[in-house]
């Protein structure tokens, strides 16, 4: 059974591309943003700081339960995350819990920044999901109004920016597409539209390798 990788930034529709081929493909699924969310939702909740190294490294002892709570969606959970990732030793941390995902004999989708360059190399297809920063911050926003909240657009935008930066510039396991990755810009598609793409790009690639 295939092993997928999908990888992008916040907001470009990776999460729902990836949920997508895992049904369509018959795999199981992991988000591995939903890992880094939990350490950063856990280190905050403890009151400690997810920009210091051992803080962000003891959060990420936390009971599986924990990748339940809605608030892990929240806006403000993802910049935690973006912030406790940069850290070697939270990564390292965990590494073990997505290798042993991807190595499983039933194949599987994991999405996340990382995937298809440290978690799974060998994957057997690829994609790299981008989209603009003012597109991803639209969707943000337009998800944001619609549960009733208030945010500022520009804010918003500012805040994909920055952890874009963060994510592309750490020194471990930077944002990037694999070499072999395919990209798939979602900028201007919907979400029909993107989830068929990527089915259609994921399918020729495994019919390719045969």
């Amino acid at each position: 059974m295939p092993v997928i990788a999908v990888d992008g930034p916040s907001a470009s529709g990776k999460g729902t591309i990836a949920r997508a081929l895992a049904a369509h493909f018959d795999l199981p699924y992991l988000d591995t943003g939903l890992l880094y969310r939990a350490v950063g939702l856990n280190v905050a909740r403890s009151g400690n700081d997810p920009d210091n190294n051992t803080d962000a490294r003891a959060a990420c002892d936390f009971p599986d339960i924990l990748l339940d709570d809605p608030e892990l969606r929240a806006e403000a959970t993802g910049g935690l995350a973006s912030r406790v990732s940069i850290h070697p030793e939270v990564r390292a941390a965990l590494l073990e819990r997505q290798l042993g995902f991807a190595a499983q004999d039933g194949g599987a989708v994991l999405d996340g920044r990382d995937i298809g360059t440290v978690i799974a190399p060998d994957a057997d297809a690829k994609l790299f999901i981008t989209a603009s920063p003012e597109a991803r911050a639209t969707r943000r926003f337009k998800e944001m109004v619609a549960q009733g909240e208030k945010p500022s657009f520009d804010n918003m935008l500012a805040d994909i920016i920055a952890r874009d930066a963060r994510d592309t510039n750490r020194a471990t396991a930077p944002l990037k597409p694999a070499e072999d990755a395919l990209l798939l810009d979602t900028s201007d598609l919907t979400i029909d539209a993107a989830v068929q793409r990527a089915i259609a790009l994921v399918s020729g690639k495994l019919e390719a390798a045969g």
